[in-house]
Parts: structure tokens; C-alpha cells; sequence
């Protein structure tokens, strides 16, 4: 009895010996079962990347054929284009120039600098200048905002140069603030700015010494600009829409928008036939070197769109041909929301966690994703790719929303990536409990060798 329990005693040391070397073996190898049951776990190893390969979707072929120099369209929350004409060759883009003294002058009341009622103040410089404008007069101080609805309404110039003067301290410093800033804008190493105003070199009182060239911009570098301004200030919309206003209550005429199209001139006996449901914004422009020019932006149902014509031949024509881009927008393009929030992704519904009670712990997308598609697009003209995070990262303990994997989403030129985020928690397993499982898979694994050897 006692040799028997000794030999007992040996096989003890022997299993609990084996046991450790399996734990040390294979604590940190990848589970193939799931915890606690003895089935395999059939989505427990996917690939490390998952991907459906789509088709693109056809052409369109109604394309409109604009009558200008240059025309683009593009959807102002993912900055889609949907058409293009010639829209990478610079042209002058004459006070479309403005919307970037625009966008710097809400900047500045963004980052606390000005408020809506604080003065500025129009030099003789400013109040001299040419063109558009002249309504204030040297040394008179207007609010920013009244300053501000001379500019994006009344596209005046003499304003433009105070707001210049006011941030630049001189319109050149302003110039260089400019061309700094469609740097981090995005915008094409094209566009270009000696002024605030967009006037010409040869037009200006007195043209930067330190800046060559003229003001050029591209027509995609128009609508960057636009998709920026709505990104970063949307409020210039409850500006760029007023049709007609006095610059002082003691004005005896109103200022009147350049913007035709603007959908409150629809009861305007001069302007309805060119007014546009949903237009709001944003900036015409026209001198004798540019032409005709006019950045437009419209929204119906739900979908917000940017339009620019460059050069067009004359006023009215350049609105006639921002109203065919915009139907060849509207009617043929729509917002296709593809993957929800919470949502499952068929190639990658779970990864597997080392160290946990659980090996494996289910994934959903973080948000929903939503694209600019043509109207009939199927989600096979969709390219799906999911991928697990690194190792590293897919160990216990997990807290439900840690961000596991994404899923990058790919549709006409289009992509997106959300994360994938963990559905559950996972708790780190205690030692005990690694150690067994360890074991189990140790010998599971020898087993199987044993018969497939056999």
C-alpha cells in the first residue's frame, strides 16, 4: 500500500510538472477553443484582414456640359466630388478671393480674439479702394458684424481691406495670411493671394512688394475652400443668405445680394427666375481678367452641395450654369448611410484575447458610416476590408467600447474607416484557470497528434 502511494505521489509530481512546462509553453499561444465549453469556435481565428471586392459603379451619362472656364461639384460634409471641368487649371477668381478673408475673419472671433460687436475701424486705404463697396468712409467704425455683412453681402471691398487691416495690420501681412492658410486648408499649391479683395495687381492702390503673381485659385480649390468655411464657420450661411439689407438702420437704401439664385429672391420680381430651393450661399466674383464667377452651395434633403463656375462669359450666365450642376447633383446623387453603429461586420465577428475568462470577444462598429452615392448604387459597389488591432492590444482584461479593429470602407473614390469596438467585457482570467485551460489544449493538442500520427 505504501509503494503504491508512493508511485501515486511520483505521477502527481510528474503531472503538476508537465503542467507547468504547458503553462509556460503555451499561456501566451492563442486558445482555439471557447472558454469553458469543449466546442470549437468556429469564427474564433478569422484572418488578420477580411476584404469583399466590389464593382464600381458605371459613368453617368448625363453629365451636364457647362459653359465656363472651369465647374466642379463637390458634397459639402465629405468633400465628394461628383463633377469636374477642368477644375486643376488657376484662374483669377476675382472676390470668390474674399471667402478666405471670410473664413480668417470668423477664425478670429472663433478663437476669442473680436467679438460680433466689436469696432472696426476703415482706414483711408481701406475706404479708397475700388470696385465693390464704397459705402464707408475713411475713419468710420462699424461693428464686426455690420463690417461683416458689408463683405458677404454687398462683397465690399473697402471692408474686406479693413477686416485686412485689422487682422494683418497691413493688407500684404494679411496677403500672407492668406496663402499660409490654404496651406493647412488643403487647397492646391495654385492657389494664391496678394490681396483681400481679389482685385488685380494692377488694380490695386498699392500691390505687395513682397508677394509676386496674382490672386488664382483652381475651381477645386474654390470648393475646398467653401467645404472649409461650411465645416469650420457654418454661420456665414445666416450672412450669405440675406437677399438685400441697409448697412445702418439710417441708410436709405438696402445693400443687394449679387447672389441671384439666393431661394429667398423667389418673390422678387427681378430675381426669382434664377432663384434655386435650398440655395444659400456663397460668393460670386467678376472683374475683366477673371470673367464671371460664383461659388455656390444649396441643401435638399439632407444633402448639401458645393458648385463653382469660373469665367463664364456673363452674369446671368454664370447662374444658368451653377443651376445645371446643381440638378445634375440633386437629381442623380443621394446619401447612403452603409453601416450603422453597433453593427456586426460579416468578416470579422469576433478576435480572440489571451488571458481572459473568455477567449474571444464579439465586434461592432463604433458609428454608422454614410456616403455620397448615386442614386441605385447597390452595396456591392462597396469595398469592405476589417482587420484586428495588434496583438498587444487583444489581451484581458477588456472593457466594452475598447477599440479592437476597424473596417475601412471604400465607394467610388471614397473611403472611410470606423473602429471596431469590443461588444463585451472580458475579465482576466485567474492563474488556475490559464493554467487548466493550458493543459487542456496541451494534451488536446498531443491527442490529436497521437491519432493523426497513428
Amino acid at each position: 500500500m505504501v509503494k503504491f502511494l508512493r508511485f501515486t505521489k511520483k505521477k502527481v509530481v510528474l503531472v503538476l510538472g508537465i503542467s507547468l512546462i504547458a503553462q509556460s509553453l503555451l499561456l501566451h499561444i492563442q486558445p482555439t477553443y471557447a472558454a469553458d465549453t469543449k466546442k470549437p469556435a468556429a469564427t474564433a481565428t478569422p484572418t488578420p484582414a477580411a476584404t469583399t471586392t466590389a464593382t464600381s459603379p458605371t459613368a453617368a451619362l448625363n453629365e451636364p456640359k457647362i459653359a465656363a472656364k472651369s465647374a466642379i461639384i463637390m458634397e459639402a460634409s465629405t468633400g465628394a466630388v461628383l463633377y469636374e471641368f477642368n477644375a486643376d487649371e488657376a484662374y483669377p477668381p476675382a472676390s470668390m478671393a474674399k471667402m478666405m478673408t471670410e473664413y480668417l475673419a470668423m477664425e478670429s472671433i472663433k478663437d476669442g480674439k473680436y467679438k460680433w460687436d466689436s469696432p472696426v475701424t476703415a482706414s483711408k486705404n481701406a475706404a479708397d479702394v475700388i470696385g465693390s463697396g464704397q459705402l464707408i468712409a475713411a475713419n468710420e467704425t462699424l461693428t464686426f458684424k455690420d463690417m461683416f455683412n458689408a463683405m458677404s453681402i454687398y462683397s465690399a471691398n473697402d471692408a474686406s481691406v479693413a477686416f485686412a487691416e485689422l487682422l494683418g495690420g497691413t493688407e500684404e501681412n494679411f496677403a500672407k495670411m492668406m496663402n499660409e492658410k490654404a496651406k493647412e486648408l488643403g487647397m492646391s499649391d495654385k492657389a494664391h493671394f496678394i490681396s483681400a479683395t481679389g482685385l488685380s495687381r494692377s488694380d490695386l492702390k498699392n500691390p505687395p512688394a513682397s508677394i509676386d503673381g496674382e490672386t488664382k485659385m483652381t475651381a477645386r480649390d474654390s470648393a475646398t475652400l467653401a467645404y472649409n468655411i461650411l465645416k469650420d464657420h457654418k454661420e456665414i450661411l445666416e450672412f450669405t443668405k440675406i437677399p438685400s439689407l441697409k448697412l445702418r438702420p439710417t441708410d436709405k437704401t438696402p445693400m443687394i445680394n449679387w447672389n441671384w439664385m439666393l431661394e429667398g429672391n423667389q418673390t422678387n420680381a427681378n430675381f426669382k427666375k434664377y432663384s434655386y430651393a435650398g440655395l444659400d450661399g456663397l460668393k460670386t466674383g467678376s472683374t475683366d481678367d477673371a470673367g464671371y464667377c460664383f461659388t455656390g452651395t444649396a441643401e435638399k434633403n439632407g444633402m448639401r452641395l458645393i458648385t463653382v463656375v469660373m469665367g463664364t462669359k456673363t452674369e446671368p450666365e454664370r447662374f444658368n450654369e451653377t443651376r445645371k450642376l446643381l440638378d445634375y447633383g440633386f437629381n442623380n446623387f443621394e446619401m447612403k448611410p452603409f453601416l450603422n453603429a453597433k453593427q456586426e461586420i460579416d468578416s470579422l465577428k469576433f478576435v480572440n484575447i489571451k488571458k481572459g475568462v473568455q477567449t474571444q470577444v464579439p465586434l461592432v462598429t463604433k458609428t454608422g458610416l454614410t456616403f455620397i452615392a448615386r442614386k441605385g448604387a447597390k452595396d456591392t459597389d462597396f469595398t469592405i476590408k476589417a482587420e484586428a488591432a495588434e496583438e498587444s492590444k487583444l489581451v484581458a482584461p477588456i472593457t466594452k467600447g475598447d477599440t479592437l479593429g476597424k473596417v475601412k470602407v471604400s465607394y467610388n473614390g471614397q473611403e472611410k474607416t470606423v473602429d471596431l469596438i469590443a461588444n463585451d467585457d472580458v475579465q482576466k482570467g485567474s492563474w488556475i484557470r490559464l493554467l487548466f485551460r493550458s493543459l487542456t489544449n496541451f494534451f488536446s493538442d498531443m491527442f490529436k497528434g497521437i491519432k493523426g500520427g497513428s
